[in-house]
């Protein structure tokens, strides 16, 4: 992404992320019931659900909310049935963006999202109109001065796809998604913590934004991001100053 620095998105979506702490459980919860019920229970036969969990406890939720969400989605506990969604759509410069909802309401969620994307000035898209600009992949960021050659020995020999290094000397790993989770056990084993460590969309190409573009793309998907049932959004969008 010459012209803008790929560590300093991720910084800024890090703070987003922690200004809205009051949010993370819920989308936690959310996670942990949908992916509960699609894998079971058992955290050693359901990669997703032991991903969800390790980033609840990082949020420091308690085990008995944890445990009390897995039962729910299990059976052992009456709750609410929450269905994945995926919405496309168009930002500000023609950018990509797509959006993962978690709804125990359809109407409810396509409404919000509709209007988020046409009240900020993007446009809500067809199925497929633009995932095809993405890659459903593992994605591990590491600060600027990381030793490159390390996270290169132990991240190849892992199974990862995958090391790039950005101009700011930020360094991202690319896994499949079922090679995640042991390609970051392996780095963390050598002493390696990702800032960043997620199974992801990753954009393959990016759209560069800057002045009052960049902060209208930035406003679209705060909105977007700050909607209920909103769990993820994606998009291709270098946001400059």
């Amino acid at each position: 992404m010459a012209g803008h620095s790929k560590w300093a998105n991720i910084q800024h979506r890090k703070g987003r992320q922690d200004e809205k702490r009051g949010k993370v459980w819920t989308r936690l919860t959310r996670e942990i019931i949908v992916s509960a019920r699609a894998g079971g229970g058992d955290i050693n036969m359901n990669p997703r659900l032991r991903l969800a969990i390790e980033k609840a406890k990082a949020a420091n939720m308690p085990a008995d909310n944890i445990k009390r969400n897995v039962d729910k989605a299990t059976g052992n506990l009456d709750g609410v049935t929450y269905e994945e969604i995926r919405y496309e759509g168009y930002g500000i410069g023609g950018a990509a963006v797509i959006v993962d909802c978690m709804t125990d309401n359809r109407v409810r969620t396509v409404a919000e999202v509709r209007h988020a994307f046409s009240k900020y000035g993007g446009n809500l898209g067809t199925e497929g109109s633009v995932a095809f600009q993405f890659k459903h992949c593992g994605q591990l960021f590491f600060a600027p001065g990381t030793s490159e050659d390390k996270v290169m020995e132990v991240a190849l020999e892992a199974g990862a796809e995958d090391v790039l290094t950005d101009d700011d000397g930020a360094i991202e790993v690319l896994t499949a998604p079922a090679d995640f989770e042991a390609v970051k056990n392996a780095l963390e084993a050598a002493g390696l913590k990702a800032e960043i460590a997620e199974v992801t969309m990753r954009a393959e190409n990016s759209i560069e934004l800057a002045g009052d573009d960049a902060a209208r793309m930035q406003k679209l998907l705060d909105v977007i991001e700050d909607l209920d049932d909103v769990q993820d959004v994606f998009h291709n969008a270098s946001i400059g100053e």
